[in-house]
């Protein structure tokens, strides 16, 4: 799956994943640094969508007007 298409909950489940094979002891040197780039990927998507979502919560004020979340 192309990373960038992946929703936010499949970004977190692969990040799971990554940190589950990063948690193995028998693990290779070269599949450590692959899951450790991954998840750094992974971990720079969510990141980003978060942010997206944050940028769109909307706020409501006191006086009942709503205002962009900041």
């Amino acid at each position: 799956m192309n990373e960038p298409s992946l929703t936010l909950e499949e970004a977190l489940q692969q990040l799971d994943q990554q940190i589950d094979v990063l948690q193995s002891r028998d693990i290779p040197l070269e599949q450590a640094f692959a899951a450790y780039e991954s998840g750094m990927r992974l971990l720079k998507i969510c990141s980003e969508k978060i942010d997206l979502v944050e940028k769109k919560v909307m706020m409501l004020n006191e006086e009942g007007e709503v205002s962009e979340f900041s």
